[in-house]
């Protein structure tokens, strides 16, 4: 058997991971103890690990996440009203198989950001279609997408994502273009995706934030919080803060 062709073939076959561990075993005389049963199964599971590394890593970089935010780093001893055991709950990310959503309200520096970006990092780890955006810079897109009329495929983009998470919401006003699209990104992805909501304005606010005649204002509402699971921080010390004191000049 000719090895260096072996190797050739398999790279050529787009498995380089499979080619290159062979070929290390190859150089070592490693796989000699092993039945030809288990060398195969050897090389197949190295493809099969590299390709979804791969796999998560392009989720991860898709995702355009703005910090590096995880789990395992979440902060459960600061005094921000954050319930573990609920938090624990959600991190199994049974919400996004159930279609469901969460809306994280505090003030700048709870943590809100970290928390739905952590989510976020999870879901690519398990290789949900995720996309963080902030809410005023997406809705601006979709209102330029309207003039070069790549209007519906942005939308389709955004329907066929697992998780969405819109940080930021309502800090700015929303216009008829905006509110349209919100209304557009909600209805398409009512019970059938999951979307996290990040934001400083208090859900008892929303209603006069989204604005215009009531109507889409009450449909918005309607299809985002009575789906969603609610996480509350408490206004106190930002946690920013703590970073900024621990760096020494």
């Amino acid at each position: 058997m000719n090895n260096n062709q072996t190797i050739e073939k398999l790279k050529q076959m787009r498995l380089r991971a499979m080619a290159e561990l062979h070929y290390e075993h190859v150089k070592s005389n490693g796989h000699s103890d092993m039945t030809a049963d288990e060398y195969l199964a050897l090389l197949i599971d190295h493809q099969w690990e590299d390709r979804q590394n791969r796999k998560i890593d392009r989720l991860l970089k898709q995702a355009n996440f703005r910090q590096q935010a995880t789990l395992e780093d979440v902060n459960y001893t600061h005094n921000r009203n954050l319930d573990k055991n609920m938090f624990i709950r959600l991190a199994t990310l049974d919400f996004i198989e159930r279609k469901e959503n969460i809306i994280i309200c505090g003030l700048c520096g709870s943590g809100k950001s970290y928390l739905s970006q952590a989510l976020g990092h999870k879901a690519c780890i398990m290789e949900y279609k995720t996309m963080y955006t902030n809410t005023a810079r997406l809705l601006k897109k979709l209102k330029l997408s309207k003039v070069d009329g790549t209007y519906l495929k942005e939308l389709e983009k955004i329907l066929k994502t697992d998780l969405l998470i819109l940080d930021d919401f309502g800090l700015q006003g929303f216009d008829n273009h905006a509110r349209d699209a919100l209304m557009d990104i909600i209805d398409d992805r009512y019970n059938r995706k999951s979307t996290i909501i990040a934001t400083q304005i208090p859900v008892s606010a929303w209603y006069e934030i989204i604005g215009g005649d009531g109507t889409q204002a009450d449909a918005l509402l309607d299809r985002i919080v009575n789906s969603s699971h609610r996480i509350d921080l408490n206004t106190g010390e930002s946690l920013r803060k703590g970073k900024l004191n621990s760096i020494k000049v």
